[in-house]
């Protein structure tokens, strides 16, 4: 019988490397809004893009998710189950 050799240290890589991109991706966006939502803060012309950049850093940035999403969207479920 050939059982196929999965390579666990390519697919954790692969894994990590997938998570990784995707955290600084979220991160920066993060920045840029949070920096972005300072800058209205200066000057009282900026209200109305103030109030609609609270609102979309209150409906992004503060929102929860639990993990299980986060790894079934990774396609952690699906992962390899033959060791």
């Amino acid at each position: 019988m050939n059982h196929p050799y999965y390579s666990d240290q390519a697919y954790i890589a692969e894994s990590f490397n997938l998570e990784e991109d995707y955290i600084a991706q979220n991160a920066r966006l993060a920045f840029f809004k949070i920096n972005s939502y300072k800058l209205t803060l200066i000057k009282a012309a900026f209200l109305k893009s103030r109030r609609e950049l609270q609102e979309n850093i209150n409906r992004s940035l503060f929102n929860y998710t639990c993990p299980a999403i986060i790894l079934a969207d990774l396609g952690f479920f699906k992962g390899e189950i033959d060791n």
